[in-house]
């Protein structure tokens, strides 16, 4: 299957008469699936399965009211940067959008996804949807990872087509060169009274991030996502707190 294939072990959902194909091949490419009671439930697991592993947290979801319970923990998920990748059914391609009032039919269900999401995508074919999923798990891995929906027709769903691709090598995150960071550092050190901002991003490098806190002896806020980087109990560590009128006077 090609999501065990690149590296998901878990997917969280709901399975119904649209999206009924996704689930096949699941158990015997030893993918565990966690039955969900509310599309919401899925969305919400998958997100904090992501949260808890540093994985990206997968979730099937069924047509049209799917989405729909599906869309409070994508847009979470969008505003806090946390890996889920959402898939789901929508109607065939020749009655799409059609209005003819089929089970689950929608104005536009793409459209509706992308207003929570970093983007969302219809998948014509198996071809279309492999690289999709690539193109997301690639984006999750080295840039900004907001979450990500795919839709796929039900009848590209039931047809046969060719196995998956290799999954492509995984890419590197952008990393600064030695001379860049020698460079910063530099300007760090001869700073009167340095700053730091800390986000969720930094999270993986809380170590790091304190140990540089203190050899700088500068001050720092963080996100709400950032929260825990710096330990609250820092004497020059304000918290969340640099949207309020009085942060600059704290300081």
């Amino acid at each position: 299957m090609a999501l065990k294939a690149r590296g998901v072990d878990v997917i969280f959902g709901i399975p119904g008469v649209h999206n009924i194909e996704l689930y096949r091949g699941i158990e015997q490419a030893g993918i565990t699936h966690v039955l969900a009671r509310h599309e919401q439930g899925a969305g919400f697991m998958a997100d904090g399965y992501a949260r808890a592993t540093g994985k990206p947290g997968v979730a099937y979801v069924i047509t049209g009211p799917g989405l729909c319970n599906v869309m409070t923990p994508l847009g979470q998920a969008y505003s806090d940067s946390v890996p889920i990748l959402v898939i789901a059914s929508c109607l065939e391609r020749e009655h799409r959008s059609m209005g003819r009032g089929r089970l689950h039919e929608m104005r536009d269900q793409e459209a509706a996804a992308a207003t929570v999401t970093d983007w969302a995508r219809t998948a014509p074919d198996a071809k279309a949807a492999y690289g999709l999923i690539d193109k997301a798990l690639a984006e999750f891995a080295c840039a900004r990872p907001r979450s990500k929906y795919i839709q796929v027709p039900i009848d590209v769903l039931g047809a046969s087509c060719a196995p998956a691709p290799a999954p492509l090598p995984a890419p590197k995150r952008p990393q600064a060169s030695t001379a860049q960071v020698v460079q910063v550092a530099g300007m760090l050190m001869a700073a009167k009274r340095p700053l730091f901002i800390f986000g969720g991003g930094a999270k993986a490098a809380s170590a790091a991030a304190r140990l540089l806190m203190d050899q700088a002896g500068a001050a720092s806020f963080c996100t709400y996502a950032g929260r825990g980087i710096i330990q609250s109990d820092h004497p020059l560590n304000f918290g969340p707190t640099l949207p309020r009128n009085d942060s600059v006077g704290n300081i």
